[in-house]
C-alpha cells in the first residue's frame, strides 16, 4: 500500500501552494498551517511534508516557529525542507521537532556537507530532494537548474547510504494534471529498493491509485486537497495511510 503524505507549504506563516514553483503564482489557502496539520491528523494521517518556501528562497530556514507549532500540537511525523543550507539550519529543524529533513540543493552544491549530515544523523532522518526540470536537478527553490542528471545523481547518493528520495517533476507541480508516473517507474526500475516519494501533479484519488499500481512506495500531495479535488474522508477509507 502506498504511503500517503499530505503537504503544507509555508510563505509568511500561511499555508500556500505555488504552480511549477513560481512564487508569482501563489494561492493562499489557510492562515494557520498548524490548524491544517491537526485536521490531517484527525483524519488518520501519520506523516506530513512541510516546506518552508520562504526558507528555500532566502537560503536559510525562516518558518521554524510554524514547524515548532505543528510538531508541538500534533503527533505527526514531520519531514521538513526548505532553506536547509548549514549545520545551524539542520539543527534548527530537528530542534523544532522535525523527525526528518529533506535536503536537495546542498547535495548538489556541497556534497561533502550533505554526506556529513547523512553520516551524523542517519539515513532514516535524511531525505534526498531530487527536483527535476528538463531532466536536470533544480536547486535553490527551483530558481536554478544544475548540470546533474537525475539517475546518476541518485546513484551517487544511494551508494553513500541514502534510502529515501523525494522526487518532484517541477513541470507537474501544482498543475493538477497528473503525476509523472513514467519518470517514477524509471527510477524504481533502476533502484528497486529505494523508498521513493513521488511529488507533483496529483489531481485526485485515481492518480494516487495509479502510482500505487506502478509500485511507487509513497506520494506527497497538496493542491488537490486544498482545491477540493480529493475528499480526505474517502481517501482515508480507501487508501489507509501507513504508519
Amino acid at each position: 500500500m502506498i504511503e500517503l503524505i499530505p503537504a503544507i507549504d509555508i510563505i509568511g506563516g500561511q499555508c500556500v501552494r505555488l504552480t511549477k514553483g513560481d512564487y508569482q503564482q501563489k494561492t493562499v489557502y489557510r492562515d494557520s498551517p498548524a490548524e491544517v496539520a491537526r485536521e490531517f491528523e484527525a483524519l488518520g494521517f501519520k506523516r506530513l511534508h512541510v516546506v518552508d518556501l520562504d526558507g528555500a528562497k532566502s537560503k536559510h530556514i525562516v518558518n521554524s516557529d510554524v514547524l515548532r507549532r505543528i510538531t508541538s500540537e500534533t503527533r505527526l511525523a514531520v519531514d521538513f525542507g526548505g532553506g536547509i543550507k548549514t549545520d545551524a539550519d539542520i539543527e534548527t529543524a530537528f530542534e523544532a521537532g522535525a523527525q526528518m529533513v529533506t535536503v536537495g540543493s546542498i547535495a548538489v552544491t556541497n556534497p561533502e556537507l550533505f554526506i556529513g549530515w547523512l553520516e551524523k544523523y542517519g539515513a532514516d532522518r535524511m531525505i534526498l530532494g531530487a527536483d527535476v526540470r528538463n531532466g536536470k536537478i533544480s536547486i535553490n527553490g527551483w530558481k536554478e537548474d544544475s548540470t546533474e542528471d537525475l539517475l546518476p545523481f541518485l546513484r551517487k547518493y544511494i551508494d553513500a547510504g541514502v534510502s529515501n528520495v523525494l522526487c518532484t517533476e517541477i513541470s507537474k507541480d501544482g498543475t493538477l494534471q497528473g503525476p509523472a508516473v513514467n519518470l517514477y517507474k524509471e527510477v524504481m526500475a533502476a533502484y528497486p529498493t529505494l523508498h521513493l516519494i513521488a511529488s507533483g501533479g496529483v489531481s485526485g484519488i485515481d492518480d494516487i491509485r495509479a502510482l500505487d499500481a506502478a509500485g511507487i512506495p509513497a506520494v506527497v500531495f497538496g493542491k488537490a486537497i486544498y482545491e477540493g479535488r480529493i475528499n480526505l474522508s474517502e481517501l482515508a477509507r480507501h487508501l489507509t495511510p501507513t504508519t
